[in-house]
């Protein structure tokens, strides 16, 4: 007998934000659990629309496009109890302009050093091992 069970796939892009040794991350409303900001892709959205649009709509400041650089793309099993469901998240960083505020969608915003990898679903915590591993989030 096969398994029948089909491997569901949340496609995500993120903003790999670092300053001073430690990463932005975001708190949605209503989650327990911090995110690196971004979100999931809507319709034939390049990785670069949806990484404008969802940094805008979370932190209200603008990313320059000519200075988005992809820094990985990593998989993982999603945060929760849904069995088979992975969340891919493409990464980049970006220079931005406007100041770094919560949106209505984000309860609270906090830069994590790598001792706070534990605070962060397991897709997020791949990303927190290469940071670290090239010395860039202590």
């Amino acid at each position: 007998m096969t398994d029948a069970r089909v491997e569901t796939v949340i496609d995500t892009v993120a903003w790999v934000r670092i300053e001073d040794g430690r990463i932005l991350c975001a708190r949605p409303r209503g989650k327990d659990i911090f995110y690196i900001p971004g979100g999931k892709r809507e319709g034939a959205e390049t990785d670069l629309e949806t990484l404008l649009r969802e940094i805008e709509e979370e932190l209200t400041v603008t990313l320059i496009p000519e200075t988005a650089r992809h820094v990985g793309t990593y998989e993982a099993a999603v945060h929760g109890p849904d069995d088979g469901v992975t969340v891919r998240m493409s990464c980049y960083t970006a220079d931005y302009r406007g100041t770094l505020t919560a949106s209505s969608e984000i309860d609270e915003m906090a830069w994590f050093g790598y001792a706070d990898r534990a605070l962060v679903p397991p897709v997020d915590q791949l990303l927190f091992d290469d940071l670290a591993a090239a010395g860039l989030l202590h």
